[in-house]
């Protein structure tokens, strides 16, 4: 679906919803940095447009310049409050009233995620009716180091859910051909009706602990489907990842 299109209200759809916020510790305005010429958000956005299971992208934000910039480039933007205290909450208010059958988390500041990753955190969890969530993790890049607590690791069990999260090195066993460690990706699918059930339980000792959201979960006994994938992409956190990201799209508009 591209961005101008109608979307289809369809109570079997999927909605694809970016939570976006200005208030970044180390990036202040993030999303609408704008040296490729079109504002972060808008990529992000364009990205998620290209899922092929995706039928509708919203991005859900307290903020009104990035809700304006959005409705400029032909997006679909919903104000929400300033109270929310993560992006789940913030996604959560901003379905309501929206039919569909799967909500997926897509974060504001990736704008290279791939749609491929979007279409299998989708079907991983169309694939599991009994899981609750679905996100998916990919291999470490040669130059990633696993015991790096900034590069959370995933483990998933013989029936295709995820076990645990961590931001420790935990050894694994290969499953279904994966020999290597895995790093999460953070892209999670939900299914709508426990969407809002998610964003109401009340924090764990282990989400506290490894700062980890989607523990939350798993501590309260929802399970979450997980998938894996060959490819990988990265958020922007700081002005330095920005610079590189710009770079990396100048040089591909050049054909570089």
């Amino acid at each position: 679906m591209t961005a101008n299109e109608t979307p289809r209200h369809d109570e079997s759809g999927v909605v694809a919803v970016i939570p976006a916020r200005m208030a970044s510790t180390r990036f202040p305005g993030k999303p609408l940095a704008s040296e490729t010429g079109k504002p972060m958000i808008q990529h992000v956005h364009e990205q998620a447009c290209r899922a092929s299971l995706v039928d509708r992208v919203v991005v859900a934000t307290d903020d009104r310049a990035i809700h304006d910039a959005v409705l400029d480039f032909g997006g679909e933007a919903i104000m929400t409050s300033t109270e929310h205290p993560n992006g789940t909450s913030r996604i959560a208010e901003a379905i309501e009233g929206i039919p569909c059958s799967i909500v997926v988390n897509v974060q504001g500041d990736e704008p290279m995620i791939d749609p491929k990753t979007i279409d299998l955190a989708i079907e991983t969890l169309r694939n599991d009716p009994g899981a609750s969530m679905a996100t998916v993790a990919c291999p470490f890049a040669e130059n990633e180091d696993p015991k790096d607590p900034n590069l959370v690791k995933a483990v998933r069990g013989a029936d295709g859910r995820a076990l645990t999260f961590s931001r420790e090195a935990i050894p694994q066993a290969g499953l279904d051909g994966h020999s290597h460690a895995h790093r999460h990706v953070g892209l999670y699918t939900y299914a709508r009706d426990f969407l809002p059930i998610f964003a109401g339980l009340s924090p764990t000792p282990r989400e506290r602990l490894e700062r980890l959201e989607q523990l939350r979960a798993i501590e309260h006994g929802h399970p979450i489907a997980l998938s894996f994938c060959p490819w990988a992409h990265h958020g922007i956190d700081t002005p330095e990842q920005y610079a590189a990201f710009v770079r990396w799209h100048d040089s591909h508009a050049r054909g570089i």
